[in-house]
């Protein structure tokens, strides 16, 4: 469902993303690791369809439509949701009104609030005096309205206490169709085929692995992917020996 192919990104002079190949197939969860500066952030702004992130070769295919020159909004309505790792503050915009925006509509805007305890929050302008636990269950909000088909998650984990870790988690694995839920009436094997919502989450702690079930983890470093491998066995080898190292050992660079 989502394909990316050959994808150079160019920000300001500066090229940032190298031959990116991916593949995100339909209830397929993916984890993105890499170090601080290497384009984990823009490859997702990239999907996103942020202007200043120059597509400089290569395209992305979202459900069979090359979506590599459409705006932020058509991408949205296309399907293409994203929790931010810093979203800004929006005064005089209030939260219940942002999550009302994200659903193209009305929605039981209390109901889902209740969901990750933010109803104190509805009538707050958006993200202003926000917790870091606070923002995230903010952006999760906004991401259950939309309901999208493909999620991307920018390091999730930041920013939130112990307290809020397991809420936060919970509901990305909710909101992928990956709480378990579905295999209380059903084999796992037909959970797993009954599967549609994709993620591609950017982690550095790995905490989300806790409870969220990837299929894949990938390595960006220095703007390319390096490797393909359980999510687990990367943050091992991340963790023991380095990125470096760890790029090198994966995919049998001398």
């Amino acid at each position: 469902m989502l394909q990316i192919e050959d994808l150079k990104v160019r920000l300001g002079d500066k090229e940032i993303l190298k031959h990116i190949d991916l593949k995100i197939h339909p209830g397929e969860t993916h984890i993105l690791f890499g170090p601080n500066g290497s384009g984990k952030t823009s490859l997702l702004m990239t999907i996103m369809g942020y202007p200043q992130y120059e597509v400089a070769g290569g395209k992305i295919l979202f459900k069979g439509e090359d979506i590599t020159r459409m705006a932020i909004n058509e991408r949205a309505e296309l399907g293409i949701g994203m929790s931010y790792q810093r979203p800004p503050t929006i005064n005089g915009l209030k939260t219940r009104q942002m999550v009302n925006l994200c659903a193209q509509g009305e929605v039981a805007v209390e109901s889902l609030a209740r969901q990750v305890n933010f109803e104190a929050f509805l009538d707050r302008d958006l993200n202003a005096g926000f917790s870091g636990g606070e923002i995230k269950r903010s952006e999760l909000l906004q991401l259950m309205a939309q309901a999208p088909d493909l999620m991307l998650f920018d390091e999730p984990e930041s920013g939130v206490d112990m307290e809020n870790i397991a809420l936060v988690g919970n509901t990305i694995a909710a909101l992928l169709q990956k709480d378990g839920s579905a295999e209380e009436t059903t084999s796992k094997m037909q959970a797993k085929l009954n599967r549609t919502k994709m993620g591609l989450i950017i982690t550095h702690t790995g905490y989300i692995l806790d409870y969220v079930s990837a299929d894949k983890g990938q390595v960006l470093y220095d703007g390319m992917l390096s490797c393909v491998s359980n999510p687990r066995e990367i943050l091992n080898c991340v963790g023991e020996s380095g990125y470096e190292e760890c790029v090198r050992c994966i995919t049998g660079i001398n």
